[in-house]
């Protein structure tokens, strides 16, 4: 992906936004020159695996024997709890994206959510990703004109789930990378 569009005004739909062409130092982790906590961290891919989770069904009705995404999120929740190495849920969350390639709508935004939830691990901004492509997901599932309301109702949930610790944090993430996260977070 060019940096440079990721900072477009103009989010190219067919391009993976997600990221700014300049990292926040509050996620990244204080042993990498940043301002982010472990603890803080774990608390965000934590968040992230529930952004996953809650629209995971779009995908597993429609690929019920493909267990890809589930996995990733299993394995971030894992990597939160110490029980595997970083590199074990980035690989889970390339696997899981690999599983929405070939798919289209709810089913595609929920395998990508949980490919971005697992890859949290490893860039801890990812959060956003997650949560950005659970609403798509909440959207494209809703009927005709629904899905702005769905995709409403699901950022709503998500902000719910938020664990005080971090709130702040991501809320302001959402107002920062909103232009390049598809404009999903205006709820």
């Amino acid at each position: 992906m060019d940096a440079t569009l990721a900072l477009s005004a103009q989010p190219i739909p067919w391009k993976i936004m997600i990221l700014p062409k300049v990292r926040d130092p509050r996620f990244i982790t204080i042993r990498r020159g940043g301002t982010l906590t472990d603890s803080d961290h774990r608390l965000l891919a934590l968040w992230a695996a529930a952004c996953a989770e809650h629209v995971l069904h779009h995908f597993e009705s429609v690929q019920p024997s493909d267990p890809r995404p589930r996995e990733a999120i299993e394995q971030i929740r894992a990597w939160a709890c110490g029980e595997i190495r970083m590199s074990d849920s980035r690989a889970a969350g390339g696997h899981a994206m690999a599983a929405a390639r070939e798919l289209s709508g709810a089913a595609r935004h929920a395998a990508y959510a949980a490919g971005q939830a697992a890859v949290v691990a490893h860039v801890a901004a990812h959060e956003l990703g997650a949560a950005a492509y659970a609403i798509k997901a909440a959207r494209a599932a809703a009927p005709g004109p629904e899905g702005e309301s769905a995709g409403r109702l699901e950022c709503r949930w998500q902000r719910e789930q938020l664990p005080d610790a971090i709130r702040e944090l991501v809320l302001d993430d959402q107002q920062l990378r909103n232009e390049i996260c598809w404009s999903v977070f205006d709820c």
